[in-house]
């Protein structure tokens, strides 16, 4: 896994081993998701269910100014973040991502939310009522999930891809419809 374009084009990321939990996104859909969602320079993000980090890593090599990673296992983001140079820039959280959103009062420019695909019908209700007050004025959520059993959420989505076995679903600020 590399990271794929901007500040730090190709620079490896750690990789978790084949049998663990956390599932990285693949380098195509994250520039199919970095190509959707065009310039992130300056950009606040938030990475729920961060696994490695590629996707904050990403948009902090694209230009985007400050990201805080959460995971429960945060291990590997954070090592990918101190082996990147990136500390001054990211803050990685060991928690719940629900947990997190409910005690953070933060706003974010973007918001990766790729939690554990068998995880995603269950998390769907408590997302879709606390992400949107985490999200900035033009703010969006970006939400990744299986292809055969995708998060559903209720917010205004303004673009709906699949690659693979993977969807990708970008969405609106309600705020902003």
């Amino acid at each position: 896994m590399r990271v794929v374009a901007g500040e730090l084009k190709g620079r490896r990321l750690a990789s978790p081993a084949k049998n663990a939990d956390v599932r990285p996104t693949a380098d195509r859909v994250r520039e199919a998701i970095f190509s959707i969602l065009g310039d992130v320079s300056g950009a606040r993000i938030l990475d729920l269910y961060a696994g490695t980090g590629a996707l904050a890593i990403e948009a902090l090599s694209r230009g985007a100014e400050q990201a805080t990673l959460v995971d429960r296992r945060p291990d590997l983001a954070r090592r990918n973040i101190a082996d990147l140079g990136l500390a001054a820039s990211a803050e990685v959280v060991g928690a719940d991502a629900v947990r997190f959103l409910q005690r953070d009062s933060n706003t974010y420019d973007l918001i990766f939310c790729d939690p554990p695909y068998r995880l995603a019908d269950r998390l769907e209700g408590q997302l879709e009522s606390l992400i949107p007050a985490r999200l900035a004025a033009g703010g969006r959520l970006i939400a990744e999930s299986d292809a055969h059993g995708p998060l559903r959420l209720r917010l205004p989505a303004v673009v709906e891809r699949t690659y693979g076995d993977t969807a990708i679903a970008v969405y609106a600020n309600p705020a902003d419809a």
